[in-house]
């Protein structure tokens, strides 16, 4: 069990290490989203600099990178915990992808992605509260940081056995937004609706 854990936690990092914004600006010709807007490689930076098309591919495809190798975890019986070391691994490599010089994201879509596993209940309250958030503030980094900071608590209503796990992936999310929530208390955080004018 700890070889297989061992080999599915390397390839998560691998698949979650393939940048979605980063290549989906290169096919369009857009800028690079590390050098440009808020510099961060993930869906929200690229609706600003392509547009919400562009944003959505990478969107899925940060979804998708974050459930399966967490999914093909779970159909193999791989325990709880070592799932959450997975699941980790997978947002570890979309915040520190070996491909791209180990400048990546904030790992929200791909956190979203490792959960869906664990139930489209959660999943379902997970978006409910993003959206929710997202409507009345504006703000995508902090509907990521409110949904992120309930998943586990979520998570213990609906399956206790992977709260700690969550607990961990929350943590990590977080600790990673601790310049947008600087950002926030100093109120110079950019809106959703606030594009980038190139």
């Amino acid at each position: 069990m700890l070889l297989l854990t061992f080999t599915l936690t390397i390839a998560a990092y691998l698949i979650g290490s393939i940048s979605s914004a980063i290549l989906v600006c290169k096919l369009l010709n857009l800028p690079d989203p590390r050098t440009t807007g808020s510099k961060n490689p993930g869906a929200t930076n690229v609706y600003r600099i392509g547009g919400k098309y562009a944003a959505i591919s990478v969107l899925i495809f940060d979804i998708l990178k974050g459930t399966i190798p967490v999914w093909g975890a779970y159909f193999l019986k791989v325990e709880p915990i070592y799932l959450g070391l997975i699941a980790i691994a997978t947002c570890l490599g979309h915040m520190f992808p070996i491909f791209f010089n180990l400048k990546g994201g904030k790992a929200v879509a791909t956190a979203f992605g490792v959960l869906l596993p664990i139930g489209l209940d959660l999943g379902a309250l997970l978006i409910i509260t993003w959206l929710t958030t997202a409507k009345f503030t504006r703000y995508s980094s902090l509907a990521a940081i409110v949904a992120v900071s309930l998943a586990p608590f979520y998570t213990w209503l609906l399956k206790p056995i992977y709260t700690y796990p969550v607990i961990m992936l929350s943590v990590l999310i977080i600790f990673r937004h601790k310049e947008n929530i600087i950002r926030l208390f100093k109120g110079i955080e950019p809106k959703i609706r606030d594009k980038m004018k190139i």
